[in-house]
Formats: structure tokens, C-alpha cells, sequence
């Protein structure tokens, strides 16, 4: 039975990521017909639809504006506008497996605010696993040899915007009602992308662009939705591992749909990035073995000693 839920959780994990991809595409879809700012003001609107399979029997829909700590509210809906209104523009600005590797350095930003913020004790595992990653994303970048451009500043804006939410998501703590979270995820864009796209929004045209906005809205919050079905049947670091199929949607993508090919040395860039990911859940997986060995251990000595009475 535990094996079945660690199975389930893992698979929602990995229907999570593959619609937050595919949601990542439809806004690169909509790169040149409109306005960053007001793709992203689309995810809070059709996220909304979401709502209803979110809330709890036992919760009101007043508990989107009612959170029990509105000063991690309000830093986790503006890290939510910043992370949607930056990635939106990286992935229309860059290719996406190079926009999601400067993203993949998320991971790094949580573990030093871990520790200055939160003064958690983080291990060498984890230090090794964040630079890792780090060295992945500067053999993709290649600075100095390649000309970085407000593409790569909006990927790294988005990676730090979510690493403050997750650490926000921390300290509002277990009791945080979940439509309250949820609810910060869409005021964010909704207000923040709202009065920005305000200068150069223009009602959309066409059936093709109506569904694309649709798409990236509704799948960037079915992703939620499953990420939070996916948390409650597995363990953390297990929900989080498929996330580094999101690269192989993006090199899928951008081969095919975009027709933008990668260099050598970005494919082992993004090998390298992809592999700090696993070595962190290696050392989970290795413990987690560890810890369940030493049960069954005890279980049987005391098997013994109980027949030996």
C-alpha cells in the first residue's frame, strides 16, 4: 500500500510538471501577439476556474482574501507576480531548456535563504547539489563568450522570485488554509501584471491566441492543483524529482515546435543541471533506505527477544 501511494504521488508529480511545460509553451506561443505583462495577468484569470476543486468542504471561499498571516500573503503573491511576469518573458525571449536551466538555480536561492532567513541547518549533500547546478548553468551560459541579454536577467528573476515563495510558503506554516495559498497565486499577477500590462494591453484576436492564453492560464494552475494532490500521497523529495522532466518536455519542445536547435555545450550544461537535481534525492533515497533497514533491524530484535522470553 505505501508503495502505491508513493507511486501515485510520483505520477501527479510528474502530470504536474508536464502541464506547468506545457503551459511554459503556450506562452512562448504568444511571444509577439501579446503583451508579456497581460499573458501572465491570464493566469490569474483562468486559474480561478481551479478554485472550486481546491476548496475543501470545510472552507469558504472567503479564505482566498482572509490569510491567517497576511504579511506571507503578500510576499507570496508578489513573488508569484515576479516569478510569472519574469518567466513569461524569458521563455518568450529565450530558448526553453536554457531559460528553464537558469530557473533549475531556484534550488540554490531557496538553500542560502534557508540559511540566513530561516537559520536552518543545510547539509554537504545539498551545498554540493546547488553548486553543481550552478556549474551546469554557467556551461550553458557560457558568459563572456556569448552575449547575455534581458532573456537571461528575467529566467534568473524568476528563479530568485520563487525561492521567496517557497521560503514564504515555509513560514506561513501547516495550519495556512489551502485555498489562502492558492489565493496568493493568482491576486499576485492579477494585480501586479494588471497595472503593468495596462500601458500596452489590446484585446486579443483570434480564436488561435483566446486558446493559447486559455492554455497557459488553466494548465499553470492544474499544475497546482495536482502538485498538491501529489504532496499529500508522497514524500517531498519525491514530488519534487520529476521536475527535471520539465527539460525533456523543453528540449522536446524547442527542437519541434520552436525550431530552435542547442549547441553541444548547452546539452551538457543542461546534463549537468538536470544531475545536481538527482544527486539530492540520491542522498534522500540513500537514507530513506538507511532509515528503513535500521527498522526492520530493530523490528526483528525484537522479534528475538520476545521468542527468547
Amino acid at each position: 500500500m505505501k508503495m502505491g501511494f508513493l507511486s501515485s504521488g510520483m505520477m501527479l508529480a510528474f502530470a504536474a510538471f508536464s502541464s506547468f511545460s506545457v503551459s511554459d509553451a503556450f506562452s512562448k506561443l504568444l511571444a509577439g501577439a501579446v503583451d508579456p505583462f497581460e499573458v501572465a495577468f491570464s493566469g490569474g484569470v483562468f486559474g480561478f476556474l481551479i478554485i472550486p476543486f481546491i476548496r475543501r468542504r470545510d472552507e469558504s471561499y472567503l479564505d482566498i482574501f482572509s490569510p491567517q498571516r497576511p504579511g506571507m500573503w503578500i510576499v507570496r503573491a508578489i513573488a508569484t507576480f515576479a516569478a510569472t511576469a519574469a518567466s513569461v518573458e524569458a521563455f518568450m525571449l529565450l530558448p526553453m531548456p536554457e531559460a528553464l536551466s537558469l530557473m533549475f538555480l531556484m534550488p540554490l536561492f531557496v538553500t542560502i535563504l534557508s540559511v540566513t532567513l530561516l537559520h536552518e541547518k543545510v547539509s554537504a549533500w545539498a551545498w554540493v547539489s546547488v553548486i553543481v547546478g550552478f556549474i551546469g548553468v554557467l556551461i550553458v551560459l557560457r558568459p563572456g563568450m556569448r552575449a547575455l541579454h534581458l532573456g537571461h536577467l528575467c529566467a534568473l528573476i524568476a528563479a530568485v522570485a520563487n525561492a521567496v515563495g517557497v521560503i514564504a510558503y515555509r513560514l506561513a506554516g501547516n495550519n495556512t488554509p489551502r485555498l489562502s495559498l492558492f489565493g496568493s497565486s493568482l491576486f499576485g499577477p492579477l494585480v501586479g501584471d494588471g497595472l503593468l500590462m495596462l500601458a500596452h494591453a489590446h484585446w486579443p484576436h483570434g480564436l488561435k491566441t483566446w486558446f493559447f492564453l486559455f492554455g497557459y492560464g488553466f494548465l499553470a494552475a492544474l499544475g497546482q492543483l495536482l502538485m498538491m494532490v501529489a504532496t499529500a500521497r508522497a514524500p517531498a523529495n519525491r514530488v519534487a524529482l520529476p521536475q527535471y522532466s520539465q527539460m525533456l518536455w523543453a528540449v522536446v519542445f524547442s527542437y519541434f515546435l520552436f525550431h530552435q536547435a542547442l549547441d553541444g555545450w548547452t546539452f551538457v550544461g543542461i546534463i549537468v543541471v538536470t544531475f545536481s537535481g538527482m544527486l539530492n534525492w540520491i542522498r534522500q533515497r540513500i537514507r530513506y533506505e538507511h532509515l528503513a533497514f535500521e527498522e526492520r533491524r530493530a523490528a526483528r530484535h525484537r522479534m528475538e527477544h520476545e521468542a527468547s522470553i
